[in-house]
C-alpha cells in the first residue's frame, strides 16, 4: 500500500462521515501539501477495486466513500444527507432467496431527513 493509499484508507476508516474525493483531498493535503487531486482519485479507485473501502453512489451527487463495516444508509431525497443505520443483516434471507452466494449487498433507504421534513412542513403552512 502506498503512503497515499494508507492515508486515505486511515481517514475513511476513522471517519464517521461519508467523504467525497474532494474532502479526502483536503484532508490528505494537511499531511502531504504537494499531493494533487488526480493522485487522490487514482488511490481511492485502487482501494475500492481492491475491496478495501466502500463506494456509495447516489444519482446526481458525487460518489462518497465509507468503511467496510457492515451497515446500511439513509439518504435524504431533498438535501442528499447520508446517515448510517443498522438494519437486521439480510445476508441469510438473500442467500436463501437467490439460491446461491453473492458478493455483497448495499441497502440505501431514501427518506426525508428531520431538517428537510421540518422545512417541507413549514413551507406548506
Amino acid at each position: 500500500m502506498t503512503k497515499y493509499e494508507k492515508e486515505i484508507f486511515d481517514i475513511i476508516n476513522a471517519s464517521t462521515e461519508h467523504l467525497t474525493v474532494e474532502q479526502l483531498f483536503q484532508q490528505v493535503r494537511e499531511r502531504y501539501p504537494r499531493v494533487v487531486l488526480a493522485t487522490i482519485y487514482n488511490n481511492v479507485n485502487k482501494l475500492w477495486e481492491a475491496g478495501l473501502i466502500r463506494r456509495i453512489s447516489i444519482e446526481g451527487m458525487p460518489d462518497r466513500y465509507d468503511r467496510l463495516k457492515r451497515h446500511d444508509h439513509l439518504v435524504c431525497k431533498i438535501c442528499g444527507k447520508l446517515a448510517d443505520i443498522s438494519f437486521e443483516d439480510l445476508t441469510i434471507p438473500l442467500r436463501r432467496t437467490l439460491g446461491e452466494d453473492f458478493l455483497y449487498y448495499d441497502l440505501k433507504v431514501v427518506y426525508l431527513c428531520p431538517t428537510c421534513r421540518k422545512n417541507k412542513n413549514t413551507a406548506e403552512l
